[in-house]
């Protein structure tokens, strides 16, 4: 059966909670005092990187998780740039430009910035802090290291929280990817390739 609307929504709610939750709980819990593993393992993935003197190229689909990193990069002296949704084209190219040439090693990108003509192959590190479920989205975003002219080796990061609402998506991905983009937009909801149990299980 169709999923009726408030139902719908209320799934599509829960989903990106859990979903925040995993890259850190503080996204959704003001009084949240405890530290955020994925936000650790992010950074010592970037003091690696910007001791290694790479520079690195940082994606996540949330701007409260790139607030969150950008809030530790300023604790810890380390430049950054970023695009996202806000950014116009010019202030994209120029920031991209920028990057090629200065001593800034952190590139933060949001999903909906990062799809739309940026060539970074200055970049020699990825880091994807949440998964993105579109793998097409994805590769594309990765493959902005990969243009002509890139001399680099590429190292890719994909930081998934162990036994969460991220290992299920995966999974769901692995076995239905053609649905996985729809479920995250609410539009494999009302699909009847989905399974509605399917989707409550990983709930």
């Amino acid at each position: 059966d169709d999923f009726k609307g408030a139902e719908k929504l209320q799934i599509l709610s829960d989903l990106m909670q859990l979903r925040q939750i995993c890259c850190d709980p503080r996204l959704c819990y003001g009084n949240y005092k405890a530290g955020s593993a994925k936000l650790k393992t992010c950074m010592d993935l970037i003091r690696t990187g910007v001791e290694g003197e790479h520079k690195i190229l940082l994606f996540s689909q949330f701007t409260s998780v790139l607030d969150e990193l950008q809030k530790a990069f300023k604790h810890e002296q380390i430049k950054s740039h970023r695009i996202d949704g806000g950014v116009s084209k010019e202030e994209r190219i120029r920031l991209t430009e920028s990057f090629a040439t200065d001593d800034t090693p952190v590139f933060c990108i949001s999903l909906k910035a990062g799809g739309t003509g940026l060539n970074l192959t200055g970049a020699s590190v990825v880091i994807h802090s949440d998964p993105w479920w579109n793998l097409a989205a994805e590769n594309q975003a990765t493959d902005r290291t990969h243009r002509i002219g890139q001399k680099n080796i590429v190292t890719v990061y994909e930081l998934i929280a162990e036994a969460t609402i991220e290992e299920q998506i995966l999974n769901l991905q692995k076995a239905k990817s053609d649905l996985v983009e729809e479920i995250l937009s609410g539009d494999g909801i009302k699909s009847t390739v989905l399974n509605r149990d399917e989707l409550l299980q990983m709930l």
